[in-house]
């Protein structure tokens, strides 16, 4: 069964003492920004466990990096949905070898709040939150244990836009509100471990040459987004040279195709503006 081999696979991709980087555990590896971010990261010397719920692509894809690269992959057939599969990969997380963690896997949720049903915005909270929150508690410790490690958060910039009108896209409050968890979450964690060696980033994508636009590896939810999307978007290797620069450069908060840093100076300097109005109503 591929639930049975992605455990073991996944249970044998360590760092090695021939050079290697280390192990980098990808979220939502089977397509997309996941797939071509292992792939970047395997060319790069780093062994990679491969996380997603579609087994065929991730045995497809470790296969294809093993024999392109020499590096150890091996597929964890996960559903971060679901409760039991989350604390299967936190505990592979936990283990102490991941150096590199890329919390990628998410799910849209698309379509007008008041008729959403239930289930979806839970799958989409617990995908799109939770396991971001928990994948990331259970690397940290370790890598400060360490002292190194990196991990990379997927965000969107409908985090920024959330309420902005949605013509081209559809309705987006859950999946918008989501996203901008994941940017607080890890800004707020970054300014906790900024006099650590720890690199934490999240990485704001927008439109994206991928083949199911901002599902982040997860198959499509029914919908009004599924399939190709016509309009295309930023072709997929650039949105990792941006992450991978912005590492380089301890940059916290990646949108790629964004001229210059002004527009998060100016939004930083907003931020203090708030928080300085709201002190002064305290005092």
């Amino acid at each position: 069964m591929g639930t049975a081999k992605g455990e073991a696979m996944g249970g044998q991709v360590s760092g090695s003492g021939d050079g290697r980087r280390g192990t980098a555990l990808v979220t939502g590896a089977s397509s997309g920004i996941g797939a071509a971010y292992a792939a970047r990261l395997a060319a790069d010397g780093w062994d990679t466990v491969l996380v997603a719920r579609r087994a065929d692509r991730l045995d497809d894809l470790a296969a294809r990096l093993r024999a392109e690269t020499g590096t150890a992959a091996g597929p964890l057939v996960a559903d971060l949905a679901r409760p039991d599969d989350l604390a299967r990969v936190a505990d592979r997380v936990a283990r102490g070898d991941i150096g590199f963690l890329l919390n990628n896997a998410g799910i849209n949720g698309y379509g007008p709040f008041a008729e959403l049903e239930p289930a979806l915005m839970a799958k989409v909270l617990h995908v799109n939150v939770l396991a971001v929150t928990a994948l990331t508690r259970a690397a940290v410790p370790a890598m400060l244990e360490r002292g190194r490690g990196t991990v990379v958060n997927v965000s969107s910039q409908l985090a920024f836009a959330g309420a902005l009108p949605p013509h081209p896209l559809p309705e987006r409050a859950v999946y918008g509100g989501s996203k901008g968890y994941v940017v607080t979450f890890t800004r707020t964690l970054a300014a906790e471990l900024a006099k650590t060696p720890l690199r934490i980033q999240v990485l704001c994508p927008g439109l994206t040459a991928t083949e199911f636009h901002l599902s982040r590896g997860e198959a499509p939810v029914p919908g009004r987004e599924q399939g190709v999307h016509e309009e295309g978007g930023m072709p997929v290797g650039q949105v990792i040279d941006a992450s991978l620069r912005d590492l380089e450069k301890g940059t916290v908060v990646c949108v790629p195709g964004l001229a210059g840093t002004s527009p998060l100076v100016t939004l930083e300097a907003a931020e203090l503006a708030i928080r300085s109005t709201a002190r002064g109503a305290r005092d």
